[in-house]
């Protein structure tokens, strides 16, 4: 157990010396960071609202137009379902409805009663007893129906919208889940959004973008200007990024739901940053059949109502991907990459407040925080140096480096710290005393035995191992567990503790192994089998 080959020695050692480098920028200022050569790392941890301050924002959401969606969408289900009847009809949105006109009198009952099959109970209504349904379909004369959503139909709409709006903001504002951000209702139709770390709220505004992603053909003959005095049925005119006009189908056979990845890149031929994606079986299968049967025609890529590229396709496209370019700067790619990839919001969200926030701790509880923190490390140290003499020095050695990998790993994962993670970090420390604690007295007890020496440092690391892991790993789950369910200060709880059980067992048991191996060897000179003294007040 206290033999390393020279390659674990290197290995250990390059571990530590990663902890160091990965932990120094959280020490230093930016301007000395900005000096650092581009291979250094320079990434620091966030500091949560609650050591740091951050970005507020609130946004609402435009129920108006999540109320024209709808009614687009029951006009598309009646005319499918008359449709399927066989029944003439013209349907059109009028005064907040939907408008079903039949041609011919005597298919006024059929169809009537054929609409009156597509109301839908509301989510959780039945569980109170209640009937509510989304909409109401009513007669309207002798030829007519109109389909108009009720007032619980539209509060459900809201409210399942909002809900899932702020699912897709907390996707894209921190997909790993380690930001510790702030996402929740506010209200009937309103999301509140709180970011650590950020001065400057332009740099998440990005997170609010509807990113409603179609396809349309252009018209293939009629140019914008030509269609200014007359727009051509079924068609309609969009800006571009590029400043122009166009000319666009209203029909969209294609849309941003039927991708299952996009990521950002660089185009080989100018090196430009842009954005590949790739659709799904059925979006696949669509745009092979529209990029097949319309070879040489143009098509444009909109991205919320604005055209972003209008290329003409050169040769059908069947294997179910592509991409997008326009003039993106990197970070544009990047954000329109993670919209895309978390799907498009339900409806435009609007902000409605925003502001930069202070601590919410205040800065006489943060120096409290400190100065407990530096009298905890104090005592920890004078207790292990104390009861343990050398032996007790190399525990804190490895604690110390315990944190700094800590510290590193956050770094780089762009973790951010709030105080329920200071209190991990201290339960961290804690922890990896305690494996010291068991690893050493198991030492006294070997030695009590009778054992020589280096069977007693040998016996030590060696039965304690069990032990140590054992607890440690029942701590691991408890800490997946609460990062899988939890959320903000819960999950930043749970990052710290379940990283610092992996460096606890790395330092604990291989770091303090290591300065005791290298003690052992300093004394073959010696006799090693004169009993060893773990402190100054008890010999064995």
């Amino acid at each position: 157990m206290l033999h390393f080959s020279r390659t674990k020695i290197y290995a250990i050692l390059a571990i530590c010396l990663f902890g160091l480098l990965a932990s120094l920028p959280n020490f230093l200022s930016q301007s000395t960071l900005d000096r650092f050569p581009n291979f250094l790392p320079k990434s620091k941890i966030n500091l949560g609202l609650d050591l740091r301050g951050g970005a507020h924002i609130l946004a609402g959401m435009d129920t108006e137009e999540l109320r024209r969606d709808w009614l687009e969408k029951i006009r598309d289900q009646v005319n499918s379902a008359l449709i399927k009847d066989n029944i003439a009809r013209n349907t059109s949105i009028v005064n907040g409805a939907v408008s079903v006109r039949v041609t011919k009198p005597e298919d006024l009952e059929p169809a009537f009663k054929t609409l009156r099959s597509l109301p839908q109970p509301i989510a959780g209504a039945a569980l109170t007893g209640s009937t509510a349904v989304d909409f109401d379909v009513t007669r309207d004369g002798t030829d007519g129906v109109v389909i108009k959503p009720t007032t619980a139909g539209m509060i459900a709409r809201v409210s399942s919208a909002i809900s899932s709006a702020s699912e897709i903001v907390r996707n894209r504002c921190d997909p790993g889940g380690n930001k510790e951000m702030v996402v929740q209702r506010q209200g009937a139709d309103r999301i509140l959004l709180q970011a650590p770390g950020i001065e400057n709220v332009k740099e998440i505004e990005w997170c609010f973008d509807v990113a409603k992603l179609t396809f349309h053909l252009l018209h293939p003959s009629i140019s914008p200007e030509d269609a200014r005095a007359r727009i051509p049925a079924g068609y309609k005119i969009l800006q571009g990024r590029d400043g122009g006009e166009y000319l666009v189908n209203n029909r969209a056979p294609v849309t941003g739901e039927m991708l299952t990845d996009a990521q950002p890149g660089f185009d080989q031929r100018n090196s430009q940053p842009m954005v590949t994606f790739r659709f799904n079986r059925q979006g696949a299968s669509i745009f092979g059949k529209l990029s097949s049967e319309n070879v040489g025609r143009p098509f444009a890529v909109v991205l919320d109502n604005k055209v972003i590229t209008a290329p003409v396709i050169q040769t059908p496209i069947l294997d179910g991907s592509g991409q997008i370019t326009g003039s993106f700067t990197v970070e544009e790619a990047g954000s329109l990459a993670t919209n895309l990839r978390s799907g498009a919001l339900p409806a435009k969200l609007s902000i409605v407040e925003q502001r930069v926030v202070g601590a919410s701790l205040g800065a006489d509880s943060i120096l409290a925080g400190q100065r407990a923190a530096i009298i905890g490390a104090l005592a920890v140290i004078a207790f292990m140096t104390f009861a343990y003499g050398l032996f007790g020095i190399f525990a804190v050695i490895a604690v110390a480096l315990n944190v700094l990998l800590i510290v590193a790993v956050m770094s780089l994962l762009g973790s951010t710290l709030t105080l329920p993670g200071i209190a991990g970090i201290v339960l961290t420390i804690g922890m990896a005393v305690d494996a010291n604690v068991l690893i050493y007295e198991r030492m006294r007890e070997e030695l009590r035995n009778g054992k020589s020496t280096v069977a007693a440092l040998d016996a030590g690391f060696d039965r304690a191992l069990s032990t140590i892991v054992d607890s440690n790993l029942t701590t691991l789950v408890a800490g997946i567990v609460m990062f899988a369910l939890g959320s903000g200060p819960i999950r930043g709880f749970a990052i710290t503790l379940s990283l610092g059980i992996f460096t606890t067992v790395f330092t604990a048991f291989t770091v303090t192994r290591l300065l005791v191996a290298w003690w052992l060897s300093q004394q073959k000179d010696r006799k090693i089998a004169t009993p060893i003294s773990f402190s100054p007040a008890r010999q064995y």
